[in-house]
């Protein structure tokens, strides 16, 4: 069993499951299915894949308080319905300065059988509270 430490109830059939997780390294599976398409030729929308890329950088940082920030991906070949696609991430963050410590740079890349599809720049940030506490609470209307 891999043990993870954020995103606890997250759905594994729209955004893969962990194979392996490590601080500063995740790796990810997702197993596409026909509600992941497209169109009828069974093109898997991007989505998915950036979700699961998302989900691999969420999980190599580890925190519970991480949160996306910013994202420069690159989709660089069609996924089918039926591919497996596996995610590989690696935080590249200096966490020794005090400055970088909140913010936290993640690679990803996912394939399938061995060709890239997708290749991103993750900037995540660790924060002090849950995100939704940062934002007050929603009046009732």
């Amino acid at each position: 069993m891999v043990e993870i430490h954020t995103h606890l109830a997250i759905d594994s059939a729209l955004v893969g499951s962990p194979l392996r997780c490590q601080p500063g390294f995740a790796e990810c599976s997702l197993t596409t299915t026909e509600a992941m398409a497209a169109d009828r030729r069974g093109l898997v929308h991007g989505g998915f894949i950036f979700g699961l890329a998302d989900y691999a950088a969420m999980l190599a940082v580890g925190d519970p308080l991480v949160v996306l920030g910013a994202a420069e991906v690159r989709f660089l070949a069609p996924v089918e319905v039926g591919d497996v696609v596996t995610a590989h991430a690696s935080e590249h963050t200096d966490t020794t300065s005090v400055s970088s410590s909140k913010r936290r740079m993640v690679e990803v890349v996912a394939t399938v059988n061995k060709r890239d599809v997708f290749h991103g720049t993750f900037t995540c940030f660790v924060l002090a509270e849950h995100v939704l506490d940062s934002v007050g609470q929603k009046e009732d209307a």
